[in-house]
């Protein structure tokens, strides 16, 4: 039998014999009642009309003759008793004949029936009084044994149902803590315990099919992924991630510090809505646009650990290729930001070094340079052949000595983000003679023809002078020393849409595409060229570039030569 059944069939008899023990109660009382209803009607007030019928014969005058016809008709109107109504009648017999007599001898006889009638219901009263107590007692005795049957009914249910319901479950509970200290192996019997017998089934295959999923390796990923999610909760650097739709998956300890956000209002939410209210959040979701590469690195300056911290931002796109399909499915995105702080200081302190001692250099080294043009004068003395070599040398050294020097400044200028512009409107053609007038004896040295394509018409460019001329001078200068003699460097000016376009394209090796992404970095130098340099010279260009508002970019096919084009806004 099931717990339901047991509980309804225990707590339904009890009710029931509630109910018969109330309706044995309300039906002894309304007997009682009755009883002492009727004695009242019936006999008490008999009684009473007797006792008026006495006292009003007592006189025997005319108002007490009314007042024993009042009480007459009232006890004709209430008998009861057998023999009851011969007496009455003998007695209005006895009163009619007195009425119309006056004669006194009657009275003996008519207070002789009335005595008959009190004595008839006296006699009454203490039958119907004894009934009355029998049914009192009866009553006292059925409600007494149904009391004593749901005392008992109770008393079974309370000491066999709560241990038949708490026993299974107490067995139950012993083998879930089994179960949640991984003992799997666990597992639970109950015999014809209804309900339980199925919860007992029903567990023993979870347990059993936790004890499948425990010998799998699916266990073994999910303790992978919790050691994953450990790892990344305890490393030093932030890290966010997202899926497809930009909602967080995970963030670790030190992004929640940066973000200025809990875990709790992070995980689960859509980025870009938490981007409303966060600048840092949307400052990192900028470089997440559809359309732009897998990895995007880009140097943030953050209010971190209670002063300005540098961050270099990565971002991952995850994909995977779905078994049976050939093209990946971009499944998230993870966010690293890797503190730089220190090594930032640390190129803050190389950068001024540097700047203090080119600055240093570049005094002493144009003195030099200075000396050399006195010693090369013939009014301060001739010089042999051997000593104008000398001459000619050092000169050549202290202007490449110069020349290092003023890129070391001018990176030391692009380091620090001090680079001062002066954007005026200027003449496209304008700025690109100065610059060809600057390497053209270089370009003569090997014998390479300029051919220059520049309209008379395009619109002036808004543009710092000094530097744009530095720029397109570096790239005509490094065109020069990369190309073979007698070759043709082609030097192009052109409108495309608000900018204007400064092409070099030389006729050297060019560059092989594992460095193409490089050539722009500090201190790069593409390795086998056999060419001198500092590898600052590309790097500067770029920053110069973008101060302004342009870009730079190069297109080279390996063996073909390259094609440098700067990119600037035409004036308003």
């Amino acid at each position: 039998m099931n717990i339901k059944t047991k509980l309804t069939l225990g707590i339904g008899l009890l009710f029931l014999l509630i109910i018969i023990s109330g309706v044995v109660s309300s039906l002894y009382i309304h007997i009682l009642r009755s009883d002492t209803e009727n004695i009242l009607a019936a006999n008490y007030n008999t009684l009473e009309y007797a006792q008026g019928m006495l006292r009003s014969s007592e006189s025997g005058d005319s108002l007490s003759a009314g007042q024993f016809e009042n009480y007459l008709r009232q006890q004709e109107a209430t008998i009861t008793e057998p023999g009851e109504e011969k007496a009455t009648t003998a007695i209005r017999t006895g009163f009619d004949r007195y009425r119309h007599t006056k004669d006194p001898m009657l009275l003996p006889a008519i207070r002789q029936d009335i005595f008959r009638v009190m004595d008839m219901n006296m006699q009454a009263i203490q039958r119907k009084s004894l009934l009355a107590r029998q049914t009192a007692e009866n009553g006292t005795n059925w409600i007494a044994l149904t009391g004593v049957l749901c005392f008992l009914f109770a008393l079974i249910l309370l000491l066999n149902l709560p241990s038949s319901i708490s026993s299974p479950i107490r067995e139950l509970s012993e083998s879930i803590k089994q179960i949640a200290a991984r003992k799997y192996s666990e597992r639970v019997t109950f015999e014809n315990k209804g309900e339980f017998t199925e919860l007992a089934t029903s567990f023993n295959i979870m347990a059993e099919k936790l004890q499948e999923y425990d010998n799998s390796s699916l266990a073994s990923l999910m303790m992978e992924k919790k050691r994953i999610e450990a790892l990344i909760s305890k490393m030093t650097d932030p890290v966010i991630g997202f899926d497809e739709h930009l909602h967080v998956l995970f963030v670790n300890e030190a992004a929640t510090k940066v973000i200025g956000l809990p875990d709790q209002e992070l995980i689960g939410k859509a980025a870009p809505v938490l981007a409303i209210s966060n600048d840092l959040l949307r400052l990192l979701l900028q470089q997440m646009a559809p359309g732009l590469a897998g990895n995007a690195t880009r140097q943030l300056k953050i209010f971190a650990d209670n002063k300005e911290s540098y961050f270099e931002k990565e971002i991952l796109n995850i994909s995977i290729t779905p078994t049976g399909e050939s093209l990946p499915l971009q499944i998230g995105h993870v966010i690293i930001l890797r503190n730089i702080t220190e090594y930032k200081e640390l190129d803050f302190a190389k950068t001024n070094f540097i700047a203090r001692v080119s600055h240093e250099f570049k005094t002493p080294i144009s003195s030099m340079k200075m000396s050399l043009q006195l010693l090369a004068n013939a009014r301060i003395g001739t010089l042999n052949e051997e000593q104008a070599q000398l001459v000619a040398g050092i000169h050549e050294d202290a202007n490449r000595l110069l020349k290092f020097t003023g890129e070391l400044l001018d990176m030391t200028q692009v380091e620090s983000g001090n680079i001062k512009l002066s954007l005026l409107p200027n003449k496209p053609r304008s700025i690109l003679d100065l610059a060809v007038a600057t390497i053209k004896t270089q370009a003569q040295q090997k014998a390479i023809r300029l051919e220059i394509t520049a309209p008379e018409d395009l619109p002036d460019i808004n543009v710092d002078a000094e530097k744009t001329v530095w720029v397109l001078t570096n790239l005509l200068s490094n065109a020069i020393r990369y190309s073979y003699e007698h070759s043709v460097i082609s030097i192009h000016a052109a409108q495309r849409g608000e900018q204007v376009d400064f092409s070099v394209k030389d006729t050297g090796p060019g560059i092989a595409p594992k460095y193409k992404d490089r050539i722009f970095d500090k201190y790069f130098r593409v390795p086998g060229t056999g060419q001198e340099g500092t590898g600052l010279g590309l790097a500067i260009c770029k920053e110069f570039m973008e101060a302004q508002g342009g870009q730079i970019k190069v297109e080279s096919e390996y063996g073909s030569g390259s094609t440098f084009t700067v990119s600037v806004n035409r004036a308003a």
